[in-house]
């Protein structure tokens, strides 16, 4: 895989989820990109089991579970500022035994499905992002495979996101920082969904409508 950049596109005004989606992949189509398939990424929140706590008024930590499709067998589990463990798919089973340390947050599930393009040398995944059965915000996924350095393609990156979301084109990712001169990984990816859907799971008291 190649360096990647993960953002949240705004709802278009007076548009819904669905039809700001349309909107996104028929300017895709018409700059050239051929569907490639589909894509899921999931992710589920655990959270530290009351019994481990302490007396001290210890606040739990937070573990977040996340599958992508990218990388069917593989599964990654991210503590929030914290390191990124990449297991096999049986992990989710390993956590049922371990609801003794850590416990499912009721509902938490949120989710992105949605179409693969590719584009050049460009893979880009537009997905409606989801908790239950709503839809609550629009993902895009840029990854430019021939490059593992982001500071080497960033601006090429940037120049590309620019031709199809004009205004809504995002600052480089914070992960970035922190591998700016090594080769970057899945767990990067992971690590920007996470924190994607953390945001789309603030912003939930809010119609989606409204999002600007």
């Amino acid at each position: 895989m190649g360096v990647t950049c993960v953002s949240q596109m705004p709802v278009a005004e007076g548009k819904s989820v669905q039809q700001t989606v349309e909107l996104l992949t028929r300017k895709l189509e018409m700059l050239g990109a051929e569907k490639q398939g589909t894509f899921c990424v999931d992710c589920e929140t655990y959270h530290t089991a009351a019994s481990t706590l302490g007396s001290q008024g210890q606040t739990g930590k937070l573990m977040y579970v996340m599958h992508n499709s990218e990388h069917p067998l593989s599964c990654f589990a991210l503590f929030e500022n914290g390191p990124c463990l990449i297991a096999d798919t049986n992990f989710d089973v390993l956590m049922v035994k371990l609801k003794g340390f850590f416990q499912n947050a009721k509902a938490s599930k949120i989710e992105t499905r949605g179409t693969r393009y590719q584009y050049c040398d460009f893979l880009v995944k537009v997905g409606t992002v989801t908790m239950g059965p709503s839809a609550r915000g629009i993902s895009v996924e840029v990854e430019y495979g021939p490059c593992v350095v982001a500071s080497d393609c960033w601006s090429l990156l940037l120049e590309f996101l620019q031709s199809f979301l004009g205004g809504h084109t995002p600052g480089a990712p914070a992960v970035f920082g922190n591998r700016h001169d090594t080769v970057y990984g899945p767990a990067d990816t992971m690590v920007q969904y996470m924190e994607l859907f953390n945001k789309i799971r603030k912003q939930q008291q809010v119609p989606v409508a409204g999002i600007r």
